[in-house]
């Protein structure tokens, strides 16, 4: 058993975010690499399209909103698809047809953590989203999502009816914003440190095993 104190990681992303379905995997990569460090890795909120309505938009007027069409997306995507595939992981743009507001997401993650499992939704939201082209704005899509990960499939189809907890992910949100926070994935260390960008894995190990090092000397003082 380690009597290290546990090195707090918050993980500030959005689950339509390409890179920050990279940066999930090689944050996971980093950890591998340090198993004799004990940490606590949250998932918090992120809104990378504030401006996209709760119920959605489809995908081509997000891209022409954002990008300036839909073409000027593609050599964009393929270098994040490119990215995508060097982790093993999967992402296929143009089977996405709808692009969600995420506060629903971020909601489920949210309810997920209190299970012990918000790293096993965000998984499956962004596998959903990036790799099969799900749409997350579907409460059927995003209430069996929810079962596949231990959640009860009846309660969360009740609660996503209300508002429960939409005040509290926006205020997370918000509060990640107005810590200066503007490019997903961020990742925060011990609540001081920021590193930002879908880094290398040896990277954020380096950076785990360092931040690790001070804040338990720092105990023992």
């Amino acid at each position: 058993m380690s009597t290290l104190k546990p090195l707090q990681i918050d993980v500030v992303s959005d689950v339509v975010c390409p890179w920050c379905y990279i940066g999930k995997h090689r944050i996971e990569s980093a950890l591998a690499l340090v198993p004799d460090v004990p940490v606590k890795l949250n998932f918090r909120p992120f809104f990378l399209n504030p401006w996209v309505p709760r119920e959605g938009i489809s995908r081509e007027d997000y891209l022409t909103q954002k990008f300036g069409s839909v073409d000027a997306y593609k050599g964009i995507a393929g270098r994040v698809v490119a990215a995508a595939s060097e982790e093993g992981l999967v992402y296929k743009p143009e089977l996405v047809a709808r692009q969600p507001n995420t506060t629903d997401c971020h909601r489920l993650i949210l309810w997920a953590e209190a299970i012990g499992k918000a790293p096993e939704m965000k998984q499956r939201l962004m596998e959903l989203y990036f790799r099969d082209g799900g749409d997350l704005t579907d409460v059927n899509v995003l209430v069996q999502a929810a079962a596949d990960v231990g959640l009860d499939a009846d309660d969360v189809r009740k609660r996503l009816a209300t508002d429960e907890d939409v005040a509290r992910v926006s205020a997370d949100a918000q509060e990640a914003s107005e810590k200066g926070i503007s490019g997903v994935p961020t990742y925060v260390f011990a609540q001081k440190y920021a590193v930002s960008g879908a880094q290398d894995p040896n990277l954020l190990a380096r950076a785990i095993r360092q931040v690790s090092a001070e804040i338990n000397a720092q105990a023992a003082e």
